[in-house]
């Protein structure tokens, strides 16, 4: 039997206007390392993972190879390709980069490329997931009660035991996401997330118990509670 390879799809095409910063969010530091390769050092170190695809804004794609993946010796990245104009358009651009070089049953994990603080672990959870499910999302149950808004007023109140908050990675089969993708693409359908284009097609997407420390970098807040992680974690300095 042969065993499926796993490549990593990190799309890090945003431009992070949260943030307030002149630079775009994935090369601001993070206890001295851009964010971005310190979420691909994560890739790099886990032996689950055979290659990595990188995506960027095309007029970024030298500064990204040069001060990122040359910078740190880097030796997974396959391909770094130029994003979309919305997130879900960078990752199809990335997939479609893969074809030639995964096969229908090979795993990809699609992560973000400013949530740094994955682990290893966590990594491998969700594979082992996706080569017997449509999906894995990495996901943690939801710590408040949520309200349903409309015009301001508040129109319902979930069960909050049935609420998870979504992460990444989501991992799939690469016949299944890219298929997913295909037909949104054609049908014009903008998902939330990944999983979302597998839901639509009745496929079968299983929950991964994520962290709650797996945060995505959207504002200056999310740096310092990001590196009092690390420093807690005892992982401030290069990975």
């Amino acid at each position: 039997m042969t065993v499926s390879r796993t490549f990593a799809v990190i799309p890090a095409a945003g431009m992070g206007k949260r943030m307030g910063a002149s630079i775009n969010k994935q090369y601001l530091q993070l206890a001295g390392m851009p964010i971005v390769a310190r979420t691909i050092s994560v890739f790099e170190s886990a032996p689950c993972i055979d290659g990595i695809l990188l995506v960027t804004p095309a007029d970024e794609i030298p500064y990204c190879r040069e001060h990122v993946v040359a910078a740190y010796g880097f030796r997974k990245i396959v391909a770094i390709v130029p994003g979309g104009k919305e997130r879900q358009n960078s990752v199809m651009n990335g997939l479609r980069a893969l074809q030639g070089r995964v096969g229908e049953d090979d795993v990809v994990l699609i992560h973000d490329g400013v949530r740094p603080l994955i682990t290893p672990e966590l990594l491998q959870e969700a594979i082992d997931v996706a080569r017997v499910c449509d999906g894995a999302l990495v996901a943690v149950p939801a710590k408040d009660t949520i309200k349903t808004v409309r015009d301001g007023l508040v129109t319902g109140t979930p069960d909050r035991e049935t609420l998870w908050q979504a992460q990444t990675p989501q991992a799939f089969r690469y016949g299944i996401i890219y298929a997913a993708h295909c037909a949104a693409e054609q049908e014009g359908f903008m998902g939330t997330d990944d999983a979302s284009l597998v839901e639509r097609s009745s496929g079968a997407v299983r929950i991964v118990r994520g962290d709650y420390r797996n945060i995505k970098i959207t504002t200056p807040e999310d740096i310092v509670l990001a590196e009092a992680f690390l420093a807690g974690s005892g992982q401030n300095g290069v990975l």
